[in-house]
């Protein structure tokens, strides 16, 4: 036994390390920091992992605006035969060489080529292997083995000052981005005797001011810069001489990342208490920092049950799922924010519903996120529906009480009873009884139904994010039974908002005080509903009795959607909800009436025709015994003249009887649909 497990861990320990081993590249240094302006050296490496490889080809890319390829060089490598020299491509970014080694290699840390880079501009940047780069075993097959690829992550930064000194009250930090386009800087030296500086402000990283004195003065002031990385540079004139330059980096972004549009699954409307929020943006110039989010409830049960502790906007990454969320309606807000701190905000309604107003809305009847009918259609559709039925109804019930007459009185129509006339008379006149029936069915089905709503109306409500104080967030697009909310900014902290919301139909105004936080955000959520109707809004700032300039004011709609009886409401969808089902109870009612009187009529239909069978082969008997006394009475006239001539009144009486014979025989065949109550 103890053999076996020797032999066991020895597999373990010989074999298996060199069955999961393969081939890796990287680059040498894998990290550093180096100041704009200077050149570093990358290494290429290859580790085989002890095994033997005979040909490989890399592909390697670096950010062109952060650096450029000064030259590769070959002199030292592992690569016998070059292939593919390395070359590379400054407007790309990218670096290629491919090669080979006849009588295969194995090697550690073996370097393939050096590599020398220049660096153009601050920031961060990678060199790296492409997936396309492969290394080939020296097995006769070309067996790829590559596994692994360790990258390069490197840091540029100006070089240090070796001018005057530069700082800045509106950019103080080279590596932060700002959102202000004015930039205001200070510089001095601390030797005496500057006779002046020369300075420029440019895109170039390094740059070299001209021989020319901007004078004394120890500060200059830019305007409404662009976005993008500025640098200012500067020396100083000492007994004549200009000194060394000193660089300053410039950072500005004053446009928030690009618009972008919330994603809520299953659907906006939903049962589903945690539904994925997914979002998705970008940022032209500094590039995205982060995302923030926040539910704001909207209908009174969603604001009662809603947790209070939350905070007033949380930072979260995509996709975010909540926390069980109650019924009700709710704004989702979602901010990205640039490195410069510019956010985009984006709202979008969600409404957690119980399955039966998941698909009965304000707008319609909603089918998934495919389709919405609109009430309107829905109304139509249902008005022509419900004409239908009735008209179905009406004749299913006249067909089943006229079959019901019918069989109890055994009337005939007109064209029957005449013809019954006729075999009347052949009866009085050879003596025979006849019974005669009818029948008639009829059927008509169509479809459709409702009550006219028209779609409610909806209007957003514009803003305007200006202080002071600053209003960036509000209630939009709410109706009478939704809470309005309103958010924004104050300059200072713990500063008193006073806030005014104007009805426009009534003249009232209505006004509240709030305090902002310690981060200088207030908020405020109404705790009653508006009646419908459009508002203004607006905001002053307060400081003892002194007030601040209002704030630009903010049109908002509040959408008639609820009826009001005293403090009740009554959504219309719960109307919608009540009006639909009365439909669908008259719908069913009547389906089971036609139903009814269809299934009763039709058994009486079926007893009938068995009755109908029954009269028709006894007035075909009755037609047969006519046809035979004809027969025998014209037989006898026959008999009676066989042997003299017929007068006129006995071929008179003859023609009478062959005509009378032939209407008899073609009666016998024919289907009779109605019987007659009445003993022959």
């Amino acid at each position: 036994m103890k053999r076996y497990i020797f032999l066991l861990i020895l597999f373990f320990f010989l074999f298996l390390p060199k069955i999961s081993l393969a081939t890796s590249l990287s680059v040498s240094p894998v990290s550093g920091t180096f100041s704009v302006g200077s050149t570093f050296n990358v290494s290429v490496l290859l580790d085989t992992e002890g095994k033997s490889i005979n040909a490989l080809t890399v592909f390697l890319t670096f950010p062109p605006d952060k650096l450029q390829v000064v030259s590769p060089s070959v002199g030292r490598s592992i690569i016998d035969v070059w292939t593919v020299p390395p070359k590379f491509n400054n407007a790309k970014g990218t670096i290629e060489f491919a090669g080979g080694i006849p009588k295969g290699i194995i090697a550690s840390n073996g370097v393939l080529t050096n590599i020398t880079f220049r660096v153009k501009s601050v920031g961060d940047a990678i060199i790296k292997f492409l997936d396309k780069s492969a290394v080939f075993l020296n097995d006769g097959l070309a067996t790829s083995d590559l596994s692994k690829v360790g990258n390069g992550v490197y840091q540029f930064r100006l070089p240090p000052p070796a001018g005057p000194i530069v700082v800045s009250n509106t950019h103080p930090d080279q590596d932060t981005w700002y959102p202000n386009p004015d930039a205001s800087l200070q510089f001095g030296s601390d030797s005496p005797g500057v006779g002046g500086y020369s300075y420029i402000l440019s895109n170039e990283p390094i740059a070299l001011p001209d021989n020319i004195s901007e004078g004394t003065k120890q500060s200059v002031t830019y305007t409404n810069l662009s976005e993008g990385i500025h640098y200012f540079h500067i020396r100083s004139l000492r007994d004549g001489v200009w000194g060394g330059t000193t660089h300053f980096a410039i950072k500005v972004d004053t446009v928030p990342p690009a618009e972008f549009p919330i994603e809520i699954l299953p659907e906006a409307r939903t049962t589903n208490p945690k539904p994925f929020i997914q979002f998705q943006t970008t940022d032209a110039s500094s590039g995205l920092d982060h995302y923030e989010i926040r539910f704001e409830p909207l209908s009174l049960e969603a604001v009662e049950t809603y947790y209070k502790d939350v905070s007033f906007f949380i930072e979260t990454e995509s996709p975010f799922v909540p926390a069980a969320l109650a019924l009700g309606s709710y704004d989702v807000i979602v901010r990205a924010y640039d490195k410069a701190n510019n956010y985009q905000e984006i709202t979008e309604r969600l409404v957690i519903t119980t399955p039966i107003f998941s698909i009965i809305s304000e707008k319609g009847i909603q089918i998934k996120n495919w389709v919405t009918i609109p009430w309107l259609w829905v109304a139509i559709i249902g008005l022509l529906l419900l004409l239908a039925l009735l008209y179905t109804a009406y004749r299913v019930w006249q067909w089943h009480n006229g079959i019901h007459k019918n069989q109890e009185t055994k009337q005939l129509p007109e064209h029957v009873r005449n013809q019954l006339e006729e075999l009347k008379k052949y009866k009085e006149k050879y003596g025979i009884k006849v019974a005669i029936l009818f029948l008639v069915f009829l059927s008509a089905w169509s479809l459709l139904f409702l009550h006219p709503v028209s779609a409610a109306s909806s209007a957003e409500a514009a803003t305007l994010e200006l202080a002071p104080p600053l209003i960036n967030i509000f209630s939009k697009n709410i109706s009478n039974k939704e809470i309005f909310y309103v958010g924004g900014k104050t300059d200072t902290i713990n500063e008193t908002v006073v806030l005014y919301l104007q009805n426009l139909l009534s003249g009232e105004t209505f006004s509240e005080n709030i305090e902002s936080d310690k981060n200088g955000d207030w908020f405020y959520r109404h705790d009653t509903f508006l009646s419908p109707g459009e508002y203004l809004l607006w905001a002053q700032s307060k400081e003892g009795e002194e007030f601040s300039p209002p704030s630009p004011q903010v049109t908002m709609v509040v959408r008639q959607t609820a009826i009001q009886f005293g403090s009740n409401r009554l959504s219309y969808e719960t109307i919608y909800l009540f009006a639909t089902i009365l439909l669908l109870l008259a719908l069913i009612g009547l389906s089971i009436f036609i139903f009814f009187h269809f299934y009763h009529g039709r058994k009486k239909y079926i007893k009938f025709q068995r009755e109908i069978k029954e009269a028709e082969e006894s007035v075909r008997r009755g037609f047969a015994v006519l046809r035979r006394d004809i027969e025998s009475e014209l037989a006898l006239v026959r008999k009676g003249t066989m042997s003299e001539e017929l007068s006129l009144e006995e071929k008179h009486k003859e023609a009478e009887l062959l005509n009378d014979l032939n209407f008899v025989q073609k009666r016998i065949g024919k289907e009779i649909w109605e019987i007659q109550k009445e003993s022959w």
